[in-house]
């Protein structure tokens, strides 16, 4: 395999059996990264397991020329994760790139979710992100070098029907990486969000993805194969993206969507302050950055932020 602009990186890509995950774990290998590729074999709501996936995409890797190993162990597991990272240090002797998109869903409406319902995705989508950074942090700041890349949503940053459980972990990982990126910055690690939209089976079975009719539903998945997330977080591995740190970045078939942050856009203010009554009479200024201002008062004005 020819040398690429990963070469001699070691990364470790969970959730990469199928979907975006092998799409991710295969590229980096073909710009010469060895990829420790993690799968439990499950399915969408984590059950079933099956190691078969893991191991189809590591020979697929070697085939290709590159270099790779299966490991099986869940990344909602404390000790599962360590593992994760050993085998990493075992057969590659470092880590350079954790990527965190390991993922399962239970959508379903609110009033029918029960307790298991947001356990289950919590433990995988953001228990497992920190289990597995966890696990790889002492090692980027042993080197002072290293890539966290997590998989948000833009179910996160939006919200969507049938998924309170799946958005609240896919926004908390906003936090997440933020504060990652904060704590590390000094050890010259950098962490970053990824919002992929992708032709996946986890993206054919979210509920408003179905909306729209079935034909109009492929012709959507269609132009968004999981490779197009791929290049996103091959170049964000890369030294290439040294510059990039605490971003939020999607990939949507050719198009890439860089998030602003949540910033404030306006301030109330009133001299002596407020009561629930004076409150209400400006409130409707506040809700829309287009409505007119008209304070009743002086002393009442929005200051730009």
């Amino acid at each position: 395999m020819a040398e690429g602009m990963l070469q001699g990186k070691v990364a470790v890509v969970t959730g990469a059996g199928r979907g975006i995950g092998r799409a991710i774990a295969i590229m980096m290998a073909s710009r010469g990264a060895s990829v420790v590729v993690n799968d439990v074999g499950a399915g969408l709501s984590d059950q079933n397991a099956d190691q078969s996936p893991a191991q189809e995409v590591v020979d697929t890797i070697k085939k290709a020329g590159g270099q790779a190993v299966a490991a099986y162990d869940s990344v909602a597991d404390w000790d599962g994760a360590h593992r994760i990272i050993k085998s990493a240090l075992d057969n590659f002797g470092r880590i350079d790139v954790l990527v965190n998109n390991a993922g399962i869903l239970r959508d379903k409406m609110f009033h029918h979710m029960t307790k298991d319902d947001i356990d289950a995705v919590l433990k995988v989508h953001l228990y497992g992100a920190f289990n597995m950074s966890r696990a790889t942090v002492e090692h980027f700041r042993k080197q002072e070098s290293g890539v966290f890349l997590h998989m948000t949503s833009r179910s996160g940053i939006y919200g969507n029907i049938g998924q309170a459980n799946y958005a609240a972990a896919k926004l908390a990982l906003v936090g997440f990486s933020n504060s990652l990126q904060l704590e590390m910055e000094r050890f010259n690690v950098r962490s970053n969000l990824i919002s992929p939209s992708a032709n996946t089976r986890m993206t054919q079975s979210v509920p408003s993805a179905k909306r729209g009719g079935a034909e109009a539903q492929a012709a959507r998945l269609a132009a968004m194969p999981p490779e197009g997330v791929a290049v996103l977080a091959t170049m964000l591995a890369s030294d290439a993206a040294s510059n990039v740190r605490g971003q939020i970045i999607g990939a949507r078939g050719s198009d890439i969507i860089l998030y602003n942050h949540p910033r404030p856009v306006r301030i109330l203010q009133r001299d002596g302050g407020w009561t629930p009554e004076s409150l209400a009479e400006a409130m409707p200024a506040m809700a829309s950055l287009y409505t007119p201002i008209q304070a009743g008062s002086d002393a009442m004005k929005w200051n730009p932020v």
